[in-house]
This record gives structure tokens, sequence and C-alpha cells, in this order.
């Protein structure tokens, strides 16, 4: 387990989701050692894709660069320790967007 608290730099989701992939991300470090990422990253993406339904995406490392695309409120990247986690739902057009946004509306 890495020592230190997760920061998060930057996240589109509501809260409690938000506490759902910092509390994945804690129980898969329990599980794995902090340089299998591989499996870090499918266990944090499968468990939200029972949870959240399918079509997220994970990314786990030390060191990488991004630019990606994402449905709206489905995106958060946070760090434990020096270990990234950049978890979102890809965005499959402005269709799709436009109804997680009518969704994510009706929600509130």
């Amino acid at each position: 387990m890495l020592k230190g608290k997760a920061a998060i730099g930057g996240t589109d989701m509501v809260d409690s989701m938000q506490q759902d992939a910092l509390n994945l991300a804690a129980k898969a470090l329990e599980i794995f050692q902090v340089g299998e990422s591989r499996d870090i990253a499918r266990f944090i993406k499968k468990e939200f894709d029972k949870t959240y339904g399918p079509g997220w995406q994970c990314i786990v490392g030390t060191d990488f660069g991004s630019f990606v695309t994402h449905c709206y409120g489905s995106f958060i990247h946070f760090n434990i320790g020096n270990l990234a986690i950049l978890l979102f739902r890809g965005s499959a057009g402005p269709e799709a967007e436009a109804e997680a946004v009518a969704d994510h509306v009706e929600a509130l």
C-alpha cells in the first residue's frame, strides 16, 4: 500500500462517484503491488463497469501524459503518493454526450 493521501487533480464526477473511485483505488492497492499498474487499472475499470455501466477506461502509472474525450460527469484524475490514476468513461460522440448531459440534469 502506498503511503499518503489521495490528491484529486481534476474531476467532474459527483462526490459519491469520486469516493467510489478513491475507495476502489485503495482496495486495489491492498490486493496488488504498486508496480502492477495494469492489474490495478483492470480492477478499477471492471468495478466501475459493474456499478456504472460499460465503457470505463482506467490508466494507472507513475509517468504518463493524456488527452482524452470523456462523457460529462465521468472524469477523475488523482494521485495516491506518486501513483497517478486516470478514470473516465469514453465519449461515443455528440449524441451520447447530449444524452449524458440530459441524464445528469434530470438527476439534479
